[in-house]
């Protein structure tokens, strides 16, 4: 086998203060990250936050180790020691970088060994012990790598390759360590291999930060796409179940012509969850009109199945005939009851087109808006508390007469951003002579929408506009 020649790397004596200068570099920027880590959030059930801080642990605990390595380049390689000249010097401080990198050389020749003093901490051996041979090394390693550790040794000293891997070494207290060992063999003048030099490195900590990194990274990932998967379920079960309406609101089979309907849902510009705000519509059998509007609390797969929920009660108990001040008490019975505690706000309106009157309850939700003869004003509530904020309450009713042209605005909270409800009916009211010149109830929507739906907005909402037809 031809030999191989490794060129040996000559002391070569470093410019102190190009690497001092390095060494100030490092230690600015560590303290800059470890500011970062400071600052970064301490929420740990925030997967986002627990990966940020495991990302800037990682970087100081790199950015000591680099710190350590120029101080080492810095004050020249360390002494070794061998059972008759004694410890090199004082062991240096445990946690440190200097504690962390150790050396040793196998001389084949003489069958001696010398160890650097660190490397005796690291592998947790006794310093006025002998240095272990090559042969006795892999006594200190896990059972599981004694085979890797005996194949990179036995490549590096019969085909030349340098060494570079990672095992685990079991020290004498029961310690697992993680070391990893990098080395060369040493060749005599006439080719052959006189000895192996190698460095060892203790790389626990650093892996169990890398680690730490990639669990918290996964268990962003994680949360993303549970997040991802909610979003996706909560829009397909409030599709499933608002009317799926575009434009002009139609009722099956034609419907009826007195009243001209339209709506429109915003979602939320500051979050991903969709909210539990819905509107509806519905003709019944006995010719009267169907309008509510309403918000439960919360976001969510759980928050959109309680407005399935309570929208698909309400249907029915209208369909049954109930008023509007019964469905909002059954509505409060039926949401108090729930496995999940919530709370909502509701308007129900019933319009019978003979009569011309709206009958309404409302369950503390912003009141239904009269436009008529290009004025506004919000019609006086009835008693009405939130629904599912008390058992056994009791909503009161109340009616208003309408007129042909008139244009009845029901929406919910949100529709409005950052405004009280004071403040957000004020300026929907301001909207009353543009909306006297739309001409269908899909104008004075996209009137709204235009003035409100495109500043950013905390809360989704929706509204529904309902015009009596002559």
């Amino acid at each position: 086998m031809p030999s191989h020649v490794f060129a040996d790397r000559p002391d070569r004596p470093q410019e102190h203060g190009a690497v001092d200068a390095l060494i100030s570099q490092t230690r600015r920027l560590r303290g800059e990250v470890d500011a970062v880590r400071r600052e970064a959030v301490a929420d740990h059930s925030d997967p986002t936050g627990r990966w940020q801080r495991a990302l800037c642990e990682l970087a100081v605990h790199q950015l000591n180790d680099l710190h350590g390595h120029l101080a080492q380049l810095r004050d020249g390689p360390p002494r070794t020691h061998t059972p008759d000249t004694g410890p090199a010097r004082p062991e240096p401080q445990h946690g440190s970088l200097l504690s962390r990198v150790g050396s040793a050389e196998w001389n084949l020749l003489t069958d001696e060994a010398t160890w650097s003093g660190e490397l005796f901490q690291i592998l947790g051996r006794d310093p006025s012990a002998p240095p272990l041979s090559l042969d006795e090394l892999p006594s200190l390693v896990h059972p599981d790598d004694q085979p890797m550790l005996t194949a990179m040794v036995t490549d590096c000293l019969v085909d030349g390759k340098p060494i570079d891997g990672e095992f685990r070494v079991v020290r004498p207290d029961g310690v697992v360590r993680q070391v990893h060992m990098m080395g060369e063999p040493v060749l005599a003048p006439d080719g052959s291999t006189a000895s192996m030099w190698a460095v060892l490195r203790d790389v626990s900590e650093l892996r169990r930060s890398q680690r730490v990194v990639r669990e918290t990274r996964d268990s962003m990932q994680r949360q993303r796409h549970i997040a991802q998967t909610e979003h996706r379920l909560a829009v397909e079960l409030q599709e499933a179940v608002l009317p799926p309406w575009r434009g002009s609101l139609r009722f099956p089979h034609g419907g009826s012509a007195n009243l001209d309907l339209a709506a429109h849902y915003l979602p939320s510009s500051s979050t991903a969850l969709i909210g539990g705000d819905w509107y509806d519509a519905l003709e019944l059998a006995d010719g009267r009109t169907l309008l509510s509007v309403g918000d439960l609390t919360g976001h969510g797969v759980t928050v959109t199945s309680g407005m399935a929920m309570l929208l698909g009660a309400l249907r029915g108990m209208a369909v049954a005939g109930a008023d509007p001040g019964r469905l909002m008490g059954w509505l409060n019975q039926l949401l108090d009851a729930s496995v999940q505690p919530a709370l909502g706000s509701a308007v129900c309106c019933l319009y019978d087109a003979d009569e011309h009157t709206l009958t309404w309850a409302q369950a503390g939700h912003p009141a239904p808006l009269l436009f008529r003869g290009g004025t506004g004003r919000a019609l006086t509530p009835p008693d009405g508390v939130l629904l599912g904020a008390t058992s056994g309450a009791v909503y009161e009713q109340a009616q208003e007469r309408l007129r042909p042209g008139d244009l009845l605005l029901l929406h919910t909270d949100g529709l409005v951003p950052r405004r009280s409800r004071e403040a957000a009916t004020h300026r929907l009211l301001a909207l009353a002579p543009r909306f006297a010149e739309a001409k269908v109830a899909q104008d004075c929507v996209r009137i709204a929408v235009e003035e409100f739906g495109v500043a950013p907005r905390e809360d989704d909402a929706c509204l529904l506009v309902a015009k009596v037809e002559a």
